[in-house]
């Protein structure tokens, strides 16, 4: 599910496919450490202008390799994921969209467009990709998880609940099942659903561990959901550098979690107050940030819909 970070700056991100991992780039110059800066991806409905990094050497080598050979979709698919690395989504999405015109079958393709739609806030756009990848081939995980998510971020909770349950069903490994099990859970929650969610859990063990590191975080949250570990033992701090890849992630993902129980606990003021330390972060592809973007969007439709 998920890619290690190299550090450097000819090769400064590796992204989390699950996640969406970003930030702003430095480089040093005879005027000192400068943040470098690219293209405008979206505006968020916060009115957050979001920016990509420029390229580097794995999209330039990339498409290089792509431009020898235009249709060999594994190609397309390095493109975009390297564009991707750099936050690029608008541009991996284009690349996406070319390789389709030519092999419109395509299920990685399919999931890889739909996957950084999500990424732009492009919600329904990507659940009619990763629905088409779903039925072409149901064997894939992650078409059903990135449905799911699809599903989640425009509040059709039950949908999503559906979706990430497919995808559980197909886990097979500890880390797949900490995946789904989390988005699962919190989709049932939000579905008011308690007694269906509490199940979810029950498949999480006490000696479950995970591979993939970032997957702890979310191991973290479903101890949390379990009654096993405290918000002050699940909630990392908020790093001080937003340059800070892993912390930027970890609060992330964790603070929107917790933010999110205590959202469906019906706590009125902790959710807000969580969400919008998410938000004032970089990370604005990793889905924890996409969810309390999303949540804040709604919480100032409620306001501005009280008389």
């Amino acid at each position: 599910m998920t890619m290690k970070v190299k550090r450097g700056w000819a090769s400064l991100v590796v992204m989390s496919l699950a996640a969406g991992i970003c930030f702003t780039a430095e480089r040093s110059s005879a005027q000192g450490t400068v943040s470098v800066q690219g293209a405008l991806e979206v505006t968020s409905g916060l009115g957050r202008k979001l920016y990509a990094l420029p390229d580097n050497d794995a999209t330039v080598q990339a498409r290089k390799r792509l431009e020898a050979d235009p249709k060999d979709p594994k190609l397309v698919l390095s493109l975009s994921q390297a564009q991707a690395g750099q936050r690029q989504y608008r541009e991996a999405i284009a690349t996406c969209t070319k390789g389709l015109a030519a092999s419109p079958d395509n299920v990685d393709l399919l999931i890889e467009r739909g996957h950084r739609e999500l990424g732009l806030r492009q919600f329904a756009a990507a659940q009619k990709d990763l629905e088409r990848a779903a039925s072409l081939d149901p064997k894939r995980l992650d078409a059903f998880y990135h449905l799911g998510l699809a599903h989640y971020f425009q509040g059709r909770f039950e949908a999503a609940a559906d979706a990430f349950r497919k995808g559980l069903a197909l886990a097979q490994d500890n880390d797949n099942v900490i995946d789904c099990s989390n988005w699962l859970y919190v989709s049932l929650r939000r579905a008011n659903k308690p007694d269906d969610a509490a199940t979810v859990l029950k498949r999480i063990t006490p000696d479950m561990k995970n591979k993939e590191p970032h997957l702890a975080f979310y191991l973290r949250l479903l101890r949390f959901y379990q009654g096993r570990a405290s918000e002050l033992q699940t909630l990392p701090p908020k790093p001080a550098d937003p340059n800070d890849v892993e912390g930027e992630l970890a609060f992330d993902t964790v603070a929107y979690g917790v933010g999110n129980w205590h959202l469906y606990s019906h706590d009125p003021e902790r959710p807000e107050q969580l969400f919008r330390e998410v938000v004032a972060g970089n990370a604005w592809n990793a889905w924890g940030f996409v969810g309390a973007e999303t949540e804040l969007m709604r919480m100032e439709e409620s306001k501005g819909a009280r008389p």
